[in-house]
């Protein structure tokens, strides 16, 4: 059973503490609604550019040399990520470290220099990323459906932004967004795991204090309404990356709602015995790669199809896919389905739960997305609590004839109408 505790900093920052017994590893990480989706249109790509220019160093750790050697030196494993929800910055060490590598996150990542002379070498790494994407069909076939499902909200916006605007950012842009949404009161620091070398006189609430104290930001814009394009990006290729976005009548706020679509998720494409994987691939020999997978931001879901596949077998899967989303929308799962997947989906659950890192993106999703508990137990029995009755009503809660369409390969947009 894990031991929860939180305090908070002088600066508003939420400090949860998340002690795992029988494990030798603690994770620091710290978390901001400050993802994607809360750009301005013009904005588009800065909270990704900003995860890079912070790991250029801090106050005493005041180059990237000196971040980067600090963490070596711990045995750290030390990285960022940046979605449309969040932007998250995290170390694992082992937990004799914990301190010193609480101490080297909250320099660079609290107290951020931004060199100007660093932030134009950045542009070019970061455009650099935005072209090595370009050149993968399946990552031009994420961005289309997003764009498919979400038209010009910031959903439908890309995570790195256009190229253009990594060569327009200003330093001070990019530290006015910074002080508009990394607020300690939207956020959230996380320690995970072995906690037997973080004290509990203070030391840990005046490192993250490091953080400015920033008003409470406004909130980010509600999902647009459902979208239903089809957008097609031609290319003489012989095999073509198609794309499903269909958006289910579900609560986002309610856990067990969300668990339970998470199961049709998996009995639907998210297991090598799911419909999608057997059918699709194994019976039909369509695709080689094939998947479902749900998420939900915190007013809406989202169930996501795809497969990898010969483009002169594009079609045939685009509509067997869709026919099996109907199917099971009008006559349900089995209950030796449900059974399965409930299993599976809480057994990926636990065997996750043994690395520190994921408990702790785990938690701060829930905290900071849903305003929801942390403890990763809760989390677990939540997919064991679910019936077949619930799962039933998931796949029901999906409109088989609504639906965004993306594909890149040798096709127009005719084929998938």
């Amino acid at each position: 059973m894990a031991e929860i505790t939180t305090s908070t900093a002088a600066n508003g920052l939420p400090i949860h503490r998340i002690a795992i017994p029988g494990t030798r590893a603690t994770t620091i990480l710290v978390a901001f609604d400050a993802g994607a989706r809360t750009e301005r249109a013009e904005e588009n790509g800065m909270a990704h550019f900003l995860e890079h220019l912070v790991f250029k160093g801090g106050e005493i750790y005041d180059d990237y040399r000196k971040v980067n050697e600090t963490a070596e030196r711990m045995g750290g494993s030390l990285n960022a990520y940046t979605s449309h929800d969040l932007v998250a910055f995290h170390i694992t060490v082992r937990a004799e470290s914990a301190m010193p590598a609480m101490e080297l996150l909250t320099d660079f990542v609290g107290r951020p220099r931004v060199d100007p002379v660093e932030l134009d070498k950045e542009r070019g790494v970061v455009i650099q990323e935005i072209q090595r994407y370009k050149d993968q069909p399946a990552a031009v076939a994420g961005e289309l459906i997003e764009r498919a499902g979400y038209g010009d909200h910031p959903l439908g916006r890309t995570v790195l932004g256009p190229e253009e605007h990594l060569r327009s950012f200003s330093r001070e842009a990019i530290m006015a967004f910074r002080d508009r949404r990394w607020s300690g009161r939207t956020g959230g620091a996380f320690v995970v795991g072995n906690l037997d070398h973080v004290p509990a006189d203070g030391a840990a609430d005046e490192l993250f204090a490091r953080f400015p104290d920033l008003a409470e930001p406004e909130s980010a814009e509600r999902a647009a309404d459902q979208q239903d394009e089809v957008l097609v990006e031609e290319r003489d290729s012989n095999q073509s990356h198609l794309r499903m976005l269909y958006r289910p009548q579900v609560d986002a706020g309610d856990a067990g709602e969300r668990a339970a679509f998470s199961i049709y998720s998996v009995l639907l494409g998210g297991s090598m015995g799911s419909r999608l994987f057997d059918e699709i691939r194994e019976q039909r020999g369509l695709a080689y790669s094939v998947f479902a997978m749900d998420h939900f931001a915190a007013d809406h879901g989202a169930l996501l199809m795809g497969a990898g596949l010969e483009s002169g077998k594009a079609v045939e899967a685009f509509t067997r896919m869709r026919e099996i989303v109907a199917e099971l929308a009008a006559d349900g799962p089995t209950e030796d389905e449900v059974e399965r997947a409930r299993a599976y989906a809480a057994g990926r659950r636990v065997l996750a739960f043994e690395n520190t890192n994921a408990v702790a993106s785990h938690a701060a999703r829930r905290a900071i997305v849903h305003h929801e508990g942390i403890d990763p137990d809760t989390a677990i029995a939540e997919l064991d609590a679910v019936t077949f009755d619930a799962v039933a009503e998931a796949a029901r809660r999906v409109d088989p004839e609504r639906l965004a369409v993306a594909v890149v390969g040798p096709h127009s947009a005719d084929e998938f109408q």
